[in-house]
């Protein structure tokens, strides 16, 4: 039977055998005593195109996450509103494109880029900042890497993130990689987590959650964000 700690997504990419080799991670998940909400990325970008299989959007929006980022609308929601509820801190990442930062030389590869209009990488409405809430702009995957957000977290009190956004294997791995080496517990909310390629979602999910986070259902973590703050979830 699967244990409650492997009972995630992975289940079906995921080997016995590598459940077994893994095993000696297993251990009790928990959200932080003090969190926030880190949103990766939620810009309009990964929605263009509409509800669809990613692939028919290749062509068109080859940035775009498909059914999965819309899939995913949902249970953030209810994350947010469950954050908003209890008043814990709400922090935003998105893609830096303010012309005094000279962006046009902060890549390390050679991947071919896209020109994209500004508003692609707004948050998209559902998400939309409210005021008190932190935007954070960044240049690299990682929403730590060259930004303000860990003097941030130490001003706010935080000592741990509630991570949702995308995409898993990208801008979400690299922040919860750099989150973890800076000593922060990260909780990643399964359901609110995103990316082209299910394989991708999969895979990266399995391995964070054995190495660097704990990966928790949208469920748990807004059941235990309303216990904790001694409210009840109105749906």
């Amino acid at each position: 039977m699967i244990s409650a700690f492997e009972d995630h997504c992975w289940q079906d990419v995921v080997s016995e055998n590598a459940l077994r080799i893994y095993s000696h991670y297993e251990r009790q998940t928990y959200v932080g005593k003090k969190p926030a909400l880190l949103a990766i990325d939620l810009y309009k970008l990964a929605y263009q195109g509409g509800p669809k299989p990613v692939e028919e959007l290749l062509d068109t929006y080859p940035s775009a996450c498909g059914e999965f980022a819309w899939n995913a609308i949902p249970p953030t929601e209810r994350l947010f509103k469950a954050a908003r509820a209890v008043g814990i801190p709400i922090i935003y990442s998105t893609t830096e494109t303010r012309p005094e930062s000279n962006v046009g030389h902060a890549y390390a590869t050679n991947r071919q880029k896209a020109q994209h209009a500004p508003d692609v990488w707004e948050i998209k409405e559902e998400f939309a900042p409210k005021e008190g809430d932190l935007v954070v702009y960044k240049q690299r995957a990682s929403a730590f890497a060259g930004t303000p957000l860990i003097p941030q977290l130490n001003q706010m009190g935080v000592d741990s993130l509630i991570v949702c956004g995308e995409s898993t294997s990208g801008c979400v791995r690299a922040s919860v990689v750099d989150g973890y080496s800076y000593g922060i517990h990260v909780t990643i909310a399964e359901e609110c987590v995103f990316d082209r390629h299910e394989l991708s979602h999969k895979v990266s999910l399995f391995d964070l959650h054995h190495k660097y986070a704990d990966v928790m259902h949208a469920d748990e973590i807004v059941q235990h964000l309303y216990g904790t703050a001694g409210l009840r979830e109105v749906s």
